[in-house]
């Protein structure tokens, strides 16, 4: 139904770790939102959630999902308030399923996949280890947080 290439690249280094996805990854150009039976959805990866400009250009959306594999370190740090801001500003659900644990590369990710609702409240988590994160989204909760904070 549509294609979504991940728009803002990663660079992070501190004494142990080095990442830089442009050395081989190219950013892609155009934000993704779609009209769908469940609302308007919109899409960002990992590192997009860094940058609210992107979603405020998508208009007036109903759910991001925000697939990550946030660092240790940038995860425990920033994770949740990133997705509990993008969550608030956009008074819409935020999905993000997240990789953790430790990969073959020795390269450790976050997780702590949630489900955050319009008004910044997680609904669901899971902090490791393989699993289904669920919650409602519930289409009148948006309306109610929109029509109080318009």
């Amino acid at each position: 139904m549509a294609r979504y290439d991940k728009m803002h690249l990663f660079r992070f280094e501190n004494e142990t770790e080095h990442y830089d996805e442009a050395r081989t990854l190219q950013a892609g150009s155009r934000p993704l939102a779609i009209a769908s039976p469940f609302g308007r959805l919109a899409l960002s990866v990992c590192y997009d959630v860094r940058f609210p400009e992107l979603y405020r250009g998508l208009g007036e959306f109903d759910v991001m999902f925000v697939p990550s594999a946030f660092t240790v370190p940038t995860g425990a740090a920033h994770w949740e308030t990133l997705l509990r801001a993008r969550a608030i500003e956009n008074k819409a659900y935020v999905v993000a399923p997240a990789q953790g644990g430790t990969h073959a590369s020795g390269r450790r990710t976050w997780g702590h996949s949630m489900i955050v609702d319009p008004w910044g409240e997680i609904l669901a988590s899971r902090d490791e280890g393989e699993g289904v994160v669920l919650a409602e989204i519930d289409t009148a909760r948006i309306e109610d947080v929109r029509r109080r904070l318009s």
